[in-house]
């Protein structure tokens, strides 16, 4: 509808076509021919549909203050003959293939007509309980880790073998089994970015661990301690204090994101199988060899 009155504006200057349709309304014209109930001009064969011209005419009333004109509506007509003109000219002249935007349009909105079409059924509730549980494994959640760690600076290279020794004295001491505060208390460094003592996502903990580190802790089991880890600020000790596993929330809790799902990947379908349906009825010639 965006694209109708800039067609208005933009066909204004147009003379000579106006002069070409007011010739098709002429009273002796072409447009004087019986037409079906829902069109309204009929330009070479084609015919322009009641509900584009009041499309149009509702998209020019809102811009007017006062009620339309006979004038007005004359107008519209007019100019949706023109742009039926143009369109036909530049298929003519090949624009749908030669000008890359156009065929991009064109192709949008084949797609977006294909698509519109099986988006517009709303699923039932028992074709979103089938789907639910068929892809329960897309809808479940990666779990959630809790980790504790102590970290040992080493800001310059010259640091690092004595935070390593004391990174290795915690990791020996907590796998020994001894309390975590204290072997805390007695080795750590104070943390940059302290980490929460809570379950967590593995995409927040790798936030504050890094991805080295956080692909040691998914690797250890709760209760298990990690050796120290390098990062460019010093030494990680980690353990993993408890796990969740990953779950698929109730279904009543997510079933609008379930019913977009759904209908995204009808949508899908119902893509593939017109392109399908295309290639089976063209005759399509490919190269035995494409060009490097």
């Amino acid at each position: 509808m965006k694209n109708r009155p800039t067609a208005l504006l933009i066909l204004g200057a147009a003379s000579g076509i106006v002069l070409a349709a007011s010739g098709l309304l002429g009273a002796n014209g072409p447009g004087r021919r019986s037409l079906p109930s829902d069109a309204v001009a009929r330009v070479n064969g084609e015919l322009i549909r009641v509900d584009d011209y009041q499309r149009v005419l509702s998209a020019l009333a809102q811009d007017r203050r006062d009620s339309l004109t006979p004038a007005d509506r004359q107008l519209v007509l007019d100019r949706l003959i023109e742009e039926e003109l143009l369109v036909q000219r530049g298929l003519d002249l090949g624009f749908a293939r030669q000008d890359s935007k156009v065929r991009k349009d064109i192709v949008a909105a084949v797609i977006d007509s294909v698509v519109s079409e099986s988006g517009d059924t709303q699923p039932t509730d028992a074709q979103v309980q089938a789907f639910y549980d068929e892809q329960r494994d897309f809808f479940t959640g990666p779990g959630r880790v809790r980790v504790r760690q102590i970290w040992v600076r080493a800001a310059t290279a010259a640091d690092a073998p004595a935070a390593l020794e004391r990174a290795q004295q915690a990791m020996q001491r907590l796998r020994a089994g001894e309390d975590f505060v204290t072997v805390h208390d007695a080795l750590a460094d104070p943390e940059l970015v302290p980490l929460p003592d809570a379950l967590l996502p593995p995409t927040k903990l790798g936030d504050y661990l890094g991805p080295t580190a956080l692909r040691t802790v998914l690797s250890l089991e709760p209760g298990a301690v990690s050796d120290p880890i390098r990062s460019n600020t010093g030494y990680h000790v980690l353990q993993v204090v408890e796990r969740q596993s990953a779950t698929a929330p109730p279904l009543a809790e997510i079933k609008p994101q379930v019913e977009i799902e759904l209908r995204r990947r009808a949508a899908d379908q119902a893509l593939r199988s017109y392109l399908d349906s295309l290639r089976s009825r063209a005759h399509i010639d490919v190269t035995a060899t494409l060009p490097q």
